[in-house]
């Protein structure tokens, strides 16, 4: 079955699959290990080949996109690759305008600001057609891993994507994006909702392309108590999960481990753990042996 545009395809024998094995609940010889920000700008050669376009121009190219993932595999013998991208190509899908400022970060020159703005976005069943640069960095990168490790496709979860939509940019408080959630919380279900419907076909079809397995970032899990994250974070978590799995056994592509890392988010970890997700990522502000205990009667 045919896919945004993709078919089966072959792909060469993968030889480690240990990142897989754990990510399933398997046993394996060692602790696989990769990092997050596995391409990044501590490379002297990521740092050359990003300096030659501006940042989305880079996300938009498959060749580069491919380039930056494989770069930190040249040195370090890393057990997955996870692809080079953004996770703002959704809102920029949405019509939503995006760049990449140097020294601020991403910023939004015309956020959304009231209910009615939520009337520009776009049909998010548009979203995945609109991203097939995507698709194809994931096809071109999985061919030239020639099969020495896994590759990881990722998304941001809604609440972490209507943040930057909100705020227009990055905020240490998130103070827009939190109001719309007490003042508007119809209108930010509808927005959550629209999110939730982009990333679905999106994630299924870096699958389809070839990726081996999935992570969704909630990266602004930490500027919400338990009670806003239970209503305007979790549900959304979940859906995400349940209906990528079931969109990947209805295209006929075999199951890939889902990932969720909710960033800050330690007081919602059992919860998170019944989200539907083969692993729960973990912060630097979570020792992983009392996550463990505290996780060890729902994993």
């Amino acid at each position: 079955m045919e896919v945004n545009g993709f078919g089966p395809k072959s792909f060469p024998e993968l030889k480690n699959d240990t990142f897989l094995r754990a990510a399933w609940g398997e046993e394996t010889d060692y602790t696989p290990v990769w990092c997050m920000r596995q391409a990044g700008r501590y490379l002297p050669e990521f740092r050359e080949t990003r300096a030659a376009q501006d940042f989305f121009s880079t996300c938009r190219s498959p060749e580069a996109c491919c380039e930056l993932t494989l770069q930190p595999l040249r040195r370090f013998p890393l057990d997955a690759a996870i692809i080079f991208s953004d996770i703002l190509v959704v809102p920029q899908a949405l019509g939503m305008e995006v760049t990449m400022v140097p020294g601020k970060g991403p910023s939004f020159p015309e956020p959304l600001r009231e209910e009615r703005d939520l009337e520009r976005l776009r049909d998010p069943a548009v979203v995945a057609s609109e991203l097939d640069y995507v698709f194809q960095a994931i096809t071109l990168t999985r061919q030239r891993l020639a099969g020495r490790v896994p590759l990881i496709g990722f998304a941001g979860a809604p609440w972490t994507l209507m943040t930057y939509m909100v705020e227009g940019g990055g905020s240490n408080t998130m103070a827009r994006a939190k109001r719309w959630l007490y003042q508007r919380p119809q209108a930010s279900h509808q927005l959550l909702r629209i999110l939730t419907d982009a990333l679905v076909p999106y994630l299924v079809g870096q699958v389809a392309a070839g990726a081996q397995a999935l992570q969704l970032f909630e990266s602004h899990a930490g500027h919400l108590g338990p009670e806003l994250f239970s209503k305007f974070a979790l549900p959304y978590i979940r859906d995400v999960a349940k209906r990528v799995k079931a969109g990947l056994q209805k295209a006929g592509l075999a199951s890939v481990p889902m990932i969720i890392f909710a960033k800050d988010g330690h007081f919602a970890l059992e919860e998170l753990a019944q989200a539907g997700y083969e692993v729960v990522g973990l912060d630097w502000t979570v020792a992983p042996k009392k996550a463990r205990r505290r996780l060890g009667s729902w994993c």
